[in-house]
């Protein structure tokens, strides 16, 4: 039988024991063991030096040894061991300047929340919580350890982190912290770019995404990290269409509509009106001319400024370009349908049109027809082999240049839509449609 994570992480305490040190079980590993989740991780907490743990064990790498950090690796898994310590100061708002050695009481009172400060000693089978994160964890409750003001100066990025406990486990943020995070939330603004999108990914891919959204807003951090979502706050929408109110509650159930997203999904569907607040106007109703293209270069925007990937940045700015395509999909041609439904983000978009209507209206009309038209559909109908190459076109006399291009997209079209199957059937259409000019 495999061993499991916790047998291997209870190994390595054994291990430190064995030799007189003591050795904890700590962090969230022991809050999910609380809770009776399973710890997708565990961290361990110890009185040993990193040249200790070095010695110790065969396979070990000092990942942050100037902070007591070793991480030991034992076959595939890797648990970050780490010496108790007292950190003093924090000048540049992320890391101690400097850190002495400490106990494990000290230890925890250095951590952020206190549903986040307990250590479980697994030879005693007993928790040590010096800060009362088993009496938060039954309350329901997110609160910093010691003062809040000075927990979020030393890492600002711990102002996300609330949110997102609060978010992942439905619990409330005590009112001593919320008061903090409110006071403190402009400083989310010292945060590297990276890690305000790895907090941000972590709470809109995870449970509970609109009342994550709507706590960002209602903690004043929203404002500072995502503007453009924030405008989206009050910015009303016609009632027959959208019953269900402004585009940032629109926005919330879509997120919530979502089942499991990936990051580029979540961030579509987050981002995906985000052009409304700059393109409404009132006619005869309210409306948002071409909301989907100024959604996509906003979004483009907001990834590149979050230091996304290109790659997610363009799938992000595509999905939300694409979204109002879906009211026209049962009125498409055959072609410009199976073009859309082979495009290269067309999944994700269909989970987030899904989440659109769930959010809205309710219709799930054009989903379904999407769905029913994949399933129908076979692979060749929809990416048909070409017919005719610019080769062919060059061997009939056609000169290369920007008709070749019009040529080519016209047979596929031909294909797409039923009207030729054959390479002979194609040249026959090539010749009939673009004829070649004769020279005086």
């Amino acid at each position: 039988m495999a061993t499991s994570l916790r047998q291997k992480a209870e190994r390595i305490v054994r291990r430190l024991a064995e030799v007189g040190h003591q050795a904890l079980l700590a962090g969230g590993c022991v809050r999910d063991m609380v809770r009776d989740d399973e710890p997708h991780d565990y961290d361990i907490a110890t009185d040993a030096s990193p040249e200790a743990v070095q010695a110790l064990f065969e396979r070990t790498v000092p990942v942050g040894a100037q902070f007591g950090v070793v991480v030991v690796v034992d076959g595939d898994d890797q648990f970050q061991v780490a010496r108790f310590r007292a950190d003093v100061g924090y000048s540049d708002g992320r890391r101690p300047d400097a850190v002495r050695e400490a106990d494990a009481r000290e230890d925890a009172l250095r951590r952020d929340f206190t549903i986040n400060g307990l250590f479980y000693d697994p030879l005693k089978g007993e928790i040590l919580d010096f800060v009362g994160g088993q009496q938060d964890i039954r309350d329901g409750v997110v609160r910093a350890i010691g003062d809040p003001d000075a927990r979020f100066a030393e890492d600002s990025l711990r102002l996300l982190r609330a949110v997102r406990f609060a978010a992942r486990y439905a619990y409330r943020i005590e009112a001593g912290t919320e008061a903090a995070v409110r006071r403190h939330a402009a400083e989310i603004r010292r945060v590297s770019a990276e890690r305000v999108r790895e907090e941000l990914t972590r709470i809109f891919t995870g449970p509970n995404r609109g009342a994550a959204l709507q706590l960002l807003h209602h903690t004043g951090l929203l404002r500072h990290v995502l503007p453009e979502v924030e405008a989206m706050v009050g910015c009303q929408q016609p009632p027959e269409f959208h019953p269900e109110g402004d585009v940032f509650t629109h926005t919330c159930l879509a997120l919530d509509a979502l089942e499991e997203p990936s990051p580029v999904l979540a961030f579509a569907t987050l981002l995906h009106d985000v052009g409304k607040p700059p393109t409404q106007h009132e006619s005869d109703r309210i409306r948002f001319n071409l909301h989907d293209k100024a959604g996509a270069q906003i979004a483009r925007e907001v990834c590149q400024r979050l230091r996304f990937s290109v790659e997610h940045t363009e799938a992000i700015a595509e999905i939300v370009l694409d979204h109002m395509r879906f009211m026209a999909v049962t009125r498409m041609r055959p072609s410009t349908l199976k073009r859309f439904l082979r495009s290269p983000h067309f999944a994700e978009g269909l989970d987030m049109h899904r989440a659109d209507c769930v959010a809205s209206h309710g219709s799930l009309e054009n989903y379904e027809f999407c769905r029913e038209k994949l399933a129908g559909l076979a692979e060749e109908e929809i990416r048909p082999p070409r017919l005719v190459t610019g080769h062919d076109l060059i061997a009939l006399g056609y000169v290369p240049g920007p008709l070749f291009a019009a040529i080519l997209t016209r047979v596929e079209d031909a294909q797409l839509e039923g009207e030729i199957a054959t390479k002979e059937d194609a040249l026959t259409l090539v010749q009939r449609q673009f004829p070649l000019t004769q020279d005086p």
